[in-house]
């Protein structure tokens, strides 16, 4: 928090601005977080300037390909600019696991406790972030 204080006051911006950006930041997260289906028309048009449900929940899979895309949860233009845009998710998405191998489920990850330990604790395996395990969805994705 300090360090986005301090770009604030680098850069001069004005209170008004820093929290309409915030705003709508915090709104757009709340939106690709949020338990909704779209209707497909509605989602390919939306994908185009912003991070849909869709899009986003194919970050959150167990299958570490598709866990290291979709990064983006405000501006849809990062993930294709860097390589990491993914359009569909191997399952359909009520059939996806969402998760961390190893951890969903477990108390570290259900308790309030086990939570504040999370980040002093291993990732482990389960981590897709820097995992080299390979699926055979992302083989396929590289094939495209």
């Amino acid at each position: 928090m300090l360090i986005k204080f301090a770009a604030i006051a680098v850069l001069g911006a004005p209170a008004a601005a820093v929290l309409v950006f915030e705003v709508l930041l915090n709104a757009t997260a709340m939106f690709n977080h949020a338990n909704l289906r779209l209707l497909e028309s509605v989602d390919r048009f939306l994908r185009l300037i912003l991070v849909t449900p869709e899009m986003h929940r194919i970050h959150h899979s167990m299958e570490a390909a598709e866990a290291n895309s979709n990064f983006g949860f405000n501006l849809p233009w990062w993930d294709r600019l860097f390589g990491t845009y993914r359009d569909r998710a191997r399952l359909p998405q009520e059939s996806m696991a969402i998760g961390v191998h190893g951890l969903t489920g477990s108390d570290a990850a259900v308790k309030f406790m086990g939570l504040l330990a999370l980040p002093f604790a291993e990732a482990g395996s389960g981590y897709a972030i820097g995992s080299t395990r390979e699926s055979g969805h992302e083989a396929s994705h590289e094939a495209r």
